[in-house]
């Protein structure tokens, strides 16, 4: 069986897992002060703070913004519910918008539309690991952050996702683009919302009170963290090398995959196409031995009962992401071509 994602962790990955648990010193301590100042400066920009997860992240973003219960936040539909969860533990009012037809990332001209005086933030995920449109949604001159939870390591126009909105925020999930099985990062140039956050992520011996959290990364989980980000090159490059099979060996059966315009560098976080009939398609490769799944399992404005979003919903009924991982062979990502040719 192939599965629709796969972590494989090499030798030097676990040995540095074992060094922490062999030093006795496992919650948040240098090593994860080192991933911090790793990923920063990988990215481009000046700070960061680790926490245990990506929503943990976005939740201290929105708060070091200033975000709460009067304010709105613009997001996509098209995106997983950490989004509104994150939202919902503000107490601000998600302003939910669709999407691009040819990038499934958020649309630029419908975030325009939202923006009222009330909007204290957008939240742009970069979509399966194609950068979104930034330089349009900056130009509206409201707070960005950016998702960066399936695209570090993707470029835009001479830059690395994550270092262009106000504030960034990166998961750590184990089938994510940097893997420690749990955790997230917020990323910013600005060392009064990085101030914020630090303060936020834990409660313990501050000289006020103030509501905190128990946000704190394991130095376990950090030292995880940093070799995987070591090796993030290599995996880009293996998962650009696998999709440029599936564009050969898919031409002319699959009508598109995302793409964006000259200066927006994929990293295929997830190799998406397009069937007639996600739930059939999926069925059968299944029992051809792959395992393919929906990229996005429902989209926000179904969850609250919203009507519209007709870009999202034409998405939503078609999309359905297959295997692409670093580990990933060439002779099965050749199999996983023959599979999709027989099935659609």
């Amino acid at each position: 069986m192939i599965t629709h994602s796969k972590v494989v962790l090499n030798e030097k990955e676990i040995a540095g897992v074992v060094d922490v648990l062999r030093s006795g010193l496992l919650v948040q301590g240098k090593v994860v002060s080192s991933l911090e100042e790793e990923l920063a400066s990988f990215i481009g920009v000046r700070h960061a703070v680790a926490v245990s997860s990506g929503t943990a992240a976005l939740h201290l973003a929105l708060i070091s913004l200033g975000v709460g219960h009067d304010s709105e936040v613009i997001m996509p539909s098209y995106v997983c519910t950490a989004l509104l969860n994150a939202v919902h533990y503000v107490k601000a009012t998600p302003v939910l918008v669709d999407i691009e037809p040819d990038t499934y990332n958020i649309s630029a001209g419908q975030v325009e539309e939202a923006i009222s005086n009330k909007t204290g933030a957008v939240v742009v995920p970069h979509m399966f690991g194609l950068p979104a449109d930034m330089d349009e949604i900056l130009s509206l001159g409201v707070p960005v952050i950016e998702d960066c939870a399936q695209s570090a390591g993707a470029g835009y126009r001479g830059q690395y996702t994550g270092s262009l909105g106000s504030i960034s925020i990166f998961s750590l999930y184990a089938t994510k683009m940097l893997c420690a099985g749990e955790g997230g990062l917020i990323l910013s140039d600005d060392p009064d919302l990085i101030a914020r956050a630090r303060d936020l992520r834990d409660y313990d011996e501050k000289e006020t009170y103030a509501p905190r959290y128990n946000y704190k990364l394991t130095d376990i989980q950090a030292a995880l963290g940093r070799s995987r980000l070591k090796r993030l090159p290599s995996f880009i490059r293996k998962r650009r090398k696998i999709a440029g099979l599936y564009h050969a060996g898919l031409e002319g059966v699959v009508s598109r995959v995302p793409a964006g315009p000259e200066g927006m560098e994929h990293i295929y976080y997830r190799y998406v196409i397009p069937v007639d009939n996600p739930t059939g398609f999926m069925e059968k490769m299944e029992e051809k031995g792959i395992v393919c799944r929906r990229p996005v399992f429902k989209p926000l404005h179904r969850y609250l009962n919203l009507p519209g979003y007709a870009v999202t919903e034409e998405a939503w009924s078609r999309a359905v992401s297959i295997p692409i991982y670093p580990s990933l062979t060439e002779q099965e990502a050749h199999r996983i071509v023959e599979a999709i040719r027989t099935t659609v």
